[in-house]
């Protein structure tokens, strides 16, 4: 007789569920690796001078940061081809994944931008103008000043936009990428559903790991940047 919980299906569907990280990684990491371009310019466009430019960088801010994950993936795979089909564009064939990458893309610029903006003013804004009255040009202050500690101070935060996108990827199987979580799904379909489960269990021990790893990760890349660093206090 079948048993209706068997621990042992946990371990023995990791597996079929490991080579698909490949996926979950690559969207990830464009994910992130765009999003954070884009973070910058909208925080530089926060800290600038321009009201208009930053009226419209709060803005998708406010309005990136209130759309639910999963509302934003579907308004972006079939809004974005419905508007391009408009200028005679059709994208029916593009791959799922580049919808997914640019969802979480923006997503990510957004989260990205509060975190860059929020380093930087977190620096008392004197040092910059020490360092410059001393002999250094403009881009060595950033450089060797302004950028070490705010990087301190992003470290963490940035880590944690990291789990966070990492764990809403999680979202691309709904509109058909086989991921990690698709391939999930996709063997308790062919199951019948039977230990559907253990099959969860198994993709929440994989996530929990990737998580762990990244905070332990970013926790002694902190230490190792702000080690024998000192705020400088100026008067």
């Amino acid at each position: 007789m079948e048993k209706y919980f068997d621990v042992s299906y946990i371990w023995s569907s990791l597996p079929a569920l490991l080579p698909f990280l490949k996926v979950t990684f690559l969207v990830a990491g464009l994910s992130i690796l765009f999003g954070t371009f884009f973070g910058f310019i909208l925080a530089a466009m926060k800290l600038g001078k321009n009201k208009v430019g930053k009226k419209l960088a709060n803005l998708y801010t406010t309005i990136l940061r209130c759309t639910p994950s999963i509302v934003l993936l579907f308004l972006v795979y079939y809004g974005v081809p419905a508007l391009a089909e408009n200028f005679g564009i059709y994208l029916q064939d593009l791959h799922t994944g580049v919808f997914v990458v640019i969802t979480f893309t923006l997503q990510f610029a957004a989260i990205m931008s509060e975190v860059i903006r929020s380093a930087y003013e977190s620096i008392e804004k004197g040092q910059y103008e020490a360092a410059v009255s001393v002999g250094l040009s403009p881009f060595q202050a950033y450089r060797r000043i302004i950028f070490p500690q705010a990087l301190v101070v992003a470290l963490p935060n940035f880590g944690n936009g990291m789990i966070a996108l990492l764990q809403e990827g999680s979202l691309a199987y709904t509109i058909g990428l086989i991921d990690i979580v698709g391939k999930a799904n996709l063997i308790i379909a062919a199951n019948y559903n039977s230990h559907a489960l253990e099959i969860f269990i198994a993709l929440a021990l994989i996530y929990w790991i990737l998580s762990i790893l990244i905070e332990k990760l970013f926790a002694q890349l902190e230490k190792m940047f702000s080690k024998g660093k000192q705020t400088i206090k100026t008067t």
